[in-house]
């Protein structure tokens, strides 16, 4: 999946383009950065590991396999019965045990292969990974630190097929969060379609719109405080 919505070189060039061309219209600052994949998602196989292994008692009762005592009437004493009916509850207890390790190793396995576990991982835990993961590189990159806090990122998540916007303070206070929508939903069909770097560079310029109108340039004072080239992250 990431493969197939990887940025090629004339995607990165054409998104930087547009991060050009946006922020001279806007004393706003438009920094883009590209991740494989927000999350390893280790609870996808461990959470569907342990649901299948879960079901072993219930296989074996499908598969027939019962646990049954003597009858007392046909010569059998008490203490025979008991024996007998620990040996025959031993026996179903270790194969239902055994049958529940073999599930949780198999699925376990299966389920870790990266596509399968991308594609069993429910879209609300990728999209929480996506959010997390753009508010920990809005810190870490400085984005917070522009001289009027009008910092916006834009954060794509490959793997995920997911975006995520962050604008600072500065611009946050004066600009709804459903102002960007276009801008997201421009870049989230480009990446639907398997052609990220259009999407990218088209919810930038819609995002440029949008800085242009409330933060214009000023053509006295507006210096270049964040790169314009988009930031492939390697996979963590």
């Amino acid at each position: 999946m990431a493969d197939h919505n990887a940025l090629s070189p004339a995607d990165l060039a054409a998104v930087e383009a547009a991060v050009r061309q946006a922020e001279a219209r806007t004393t706003g600052e438009i920094y883009c950065m590209v991740a494989q994949e927000s999350s390893h998602y280790i609870e996808t196989p461990l959470a569907w590991a342990a649901g299948v292994a879960l079901l072993a008692p219930a296989i074996l009762l499908l598969g027939g396999v019962h646990v049954s005592a003597p009858d007392l009437f046909g010569g059998w004493t008490a203490a025979q019965v008991g024996e007998l009916a620990e040996t025959a509850v031993r026996r179903a207890l270790i194969g239902a045990v055994l049958l529940q390790a073999a599930l949780f190793a198999v699925v376990g396995v299966l389920v870790a292969l990266r596509p399968v576990r991308l594609a069993l991982t429910p879209r609300g835990v990728k999209r929480h990974s996506v959010r997390r993961r753009a508010a920990e590189l809005f810190l870490s990159k400085g984005l917070e630190a522009t001289r009027h806090h009008t910092g916006v990122l834009i954060f794509v998540s490959l793997a995920e097929r997911m975006a995520e916007l962050i604008a600072d303070e500065g611009i946050a206070a004066h600009v709804e969060p459903q102002v960007w929508d276009r801008a997201m939903a421009a870049l989230a069909e480009g990446l639907k379609r398997g052609e990220p770097g259009a999407g990218f560079a088209a919810a930038v310029g819609l995002c440029g719109d949008v800085l242009a109108e409330r933060f214009p340039a000023d053509p006295n004072d507006n210096p270049n405080q964040l790169p314009n080239s988009v930031v492939l992250l390697p996979r963590h």
